[in-house]
């Protein structure tokens, strides 16, 4: 297998924590604080790119031989583009937008040394079946998805029983591309 560089990952997501830890890769989580504003007219793979981006601009430790990895989750309903539910009525507002629909998931990453620095993006197509507003309450009431884009994990009992089908990679949607990292920062390393 490659060896991979130690990375720096700004991510308090415990999803992508666990995901990079279970594919073998050495990090360290470093904290960083950055708005998570971006300029309105950036389209929806843009918005993930810039926030990923922007907060890898945030980070002002030392790299060392480490590569800083950033990323931001979106979720995209008929263009517009949903974040965290703020509390359980958002929740139950941004459910229903998805129910019985398909919502497009964006994660942007960005990659990032103290010489270059490379951002991309994954796409995936998430189809829902149609749920009651019981249901919809019922999940918000158990699993809480206050800390997820688009107010879901897929993770858990709402991709149980609420995802129809994904077009796409399934881990994007749990907040990271696992696959397309993997080449990416292979590709990475590989040219400097």
């Amino acid at each position: 297998m490659h060896s991979f560089p130690h990375l720096l990952l700004a991510s308090k997501s415990p999803r992508r924590q666990q995901l990079l830890k279970d594919s073998g890769f050495n990090y360290t989580f470093v904290d960083i604080d950055a708005d998570e504003v971006f300029p309105n007219h950036l389209k929806n793979e843009e918005v993930c790119m810039y926030l990923a981006q922007l907060k890898a601009n945030h980070f002002n430790g030392e790299f060392g031989d480490s590569v800083l990895v950033t990323a931001d989750t979106i979720v995209v309903i008929n263009n517009e583009v949903i974040n965290k539910p703020a509390n359980a009525q958002e929740a139950f507002q941004m459910l229903s937008k998805l129910n019985g629909n398909m919502h497009e998931v964006y994660t942007g990453v960005c990659l990032k040394t103290a010489n270059k620095e490379r951002v991309f993006y994954q796409k995936s197509e998430v189809y829902f079946y149609p749920l009651s507003d019981n249901e919809i309450q019922y999940y918000i009431e158990n699993y809480k998805p206050f800390d997820k884009s688009g107010a879901y994990g897929v993770q858990d009992w709402m991709g149980y029983v609420g995802v129809e089908k994904i077009n796409g990679c399934f881990y994007n949607v749990m907040g990271f591309p696992l696959s397309k990292f993997y080449r990416e920062i292979q590709n990475f390393i590989s040219n400097p």
